[in-house]
């Protein structure tokens, strides 16, 4: 039997349930909140209250966003994306990828070696392997150098 969410007592319940499984950002939360049939002011309201207690940081769930993409192999350009695609500020997702400390250039060579571990030897695979690459969010200069020597220097 789904949850009533007609007071704000519910919505923020609700929302620290949410916030209890994994970070969210500002509008995703809304977004589902909306979903199960809060009104628009109690989720509002609900969601200031968070942030000032500190239980809703959009920089906190652009971190864990990045750390979670980048331990899968994806590069800088999918994630910017995908993170811009939720809402949320690019100037707060480019700070966060700067600061992120990750070497994104070791990330391809490890996701590479993991997926392809040799060189191509004809344009077609050549081109699988760019485009496999390229779609994890590598940029196309990057991948062109790793496939043309095996390395990244």
């Amino acid at each position: 039997m789904p949850v009533i969410l007609d007071s704000p007592a519910a919505v923020r319940r609700a929302a620290m349930d949410l916030l209890a499984r994994r970070e969210h950002g500002r509008i995703e939360l809304a977004r589902k909140l909306r979903q199960r049939g809060a009104d628009v002011e109690m989720i509002e309201a609900a969601l200031d209250r968070l942030a000032e207690e500190g239980l809703l940081s959009e920089s906190r769930y652009i971190e864990s966003f990045i750390r979670g993409r980048a331990g899968s192999g994806y590069g800088p350009l999918r994630i910017r994306e995908e993170l811009a695609q939720r809402g949320l500020p690019r100037a707060e997702i480019e700070a966060a990828l700067q600061a992120s400390g990750y070497d994104w250039n070791e990330q391809l060579q490890q996701l590479w070696q993991r997926r392809f571990g040799e060189l191509p030897g004809d344009p077609r695979e050549r081109a699988r392997q760019m485009r496999f690459l390229v779609y994890r969010g590598y940029p196309m200069e990057q991948v062109g150098r790793l496939l043309q020597r095996g390395r990244l220097d």
